[in-house]
């Protein structure tokens, strides 16, 4: 197992790729002819299910587009699901303290690192190359935990600390609404928080993530620092798509 995404990341480069929501393989394999690095399949707030995310990856085996998944929450069980079908990392939502973040590390790791039960099926190629695949996960899968809430915010340096966590992802919806903004996005306070995510993974050595609502907003994050920038979601795209397609037939 050799993870190209993981690679660049620690090279010091930025990553572009994006959320995919909606669940089909043929959203997935129309999204693959654009030059992503990666895609995020969404298991938190999307309704798809793991044998749909497993389908999906299959549609970008003749790509360089890395799947990786979110689950929805720090679960031994749904971490070890995703990662046995073949995703090359997780993302795990609402990580609030090194102890979670701590979890999310235990159950994303073969032992003696962590206790991630053998048993990849996929992953292995359905055990064709098992001792290749459990001797090199360990250094391969890409760890990511979500700063989302204010009390995440505050404990940004611990949960970044944590050995085995790899990007450090920023919700700004989530974080503007924790930080009593409603829809705010751009409020300095957001822009204030953010940058100290980046100041603390630079500091560390761990890859500042988050996701951004625009092309101008995707600037502004590399800008600040952001390695790791998913642009928007197969369900915006269709919608901005169909939206602008519209508009400019009945100018």
């Amino acid at each position: 197992m050799k993870n190209q995404l993981k690679e660049k990341l620690y090279s010091g480069k930025t990553s572009l790729g994006t959320w995919l929501t909606i669940g089909s393989p043929d959203v997935a394999d129309t999204l693959k002819q654009l030059p992503f690095d990666w895609f995020l399949l969404d298991l938190e707030h999307s309704y798809f299910s793991i044998e749909a995310a497993r389908n999906i990856m299959l549609t970008v085996l003749d790509t360089k587009i890395v799947p990786l998944v979110r689950v929805g929450e720090s679960d031994q069980y749904l971490i070890k699901r995703v990662l046995d079908i073949g995703a090359y990392g997780v993302l795990v939502p609402l990580v609030n303290t090194s102890q979670d973040a701590e979890k999310v590390v235990n159950f994303s790791k073969y032992p003696p690192v962590g206790s991630r039960g053998v048993g990849p099926v996929r992953a292995a190629a359905y055990g064709n190359n098992m001792k290749e695949y459990v001797t090199s996960a360990n250094d391969e899968v890409l760890v990511g935990v979500q700063i989302e809430t204010t009390q995440a915010l505050a404990n940004a340096e611990a949960i970044a600390s944590t050995k085995g966590v790899d990007i450090v992802f920023v919700g700004p919806s989530d974080l503007t609404m924790s930080l009593g903004l409603v829809t705010d996005r751009g409020n300095p306070k957001v822009l204030e928080s953010m940058q100290s995510v980046v100041k603390i993974c630079e500091r560390l050595g761990k890859i500042p993530g988050t996701l951004a609502a625009s092309a101008e907003e995707a600037k502004k994050w590399q800008r600040l620092g952001y390695r790791f920038i998913s642009l928007g979601s197969d369900s915006k795209y269709l919608f901005q798509g169909a939206k602008n397609f519209v508009e400019q037939a009945q100018a």
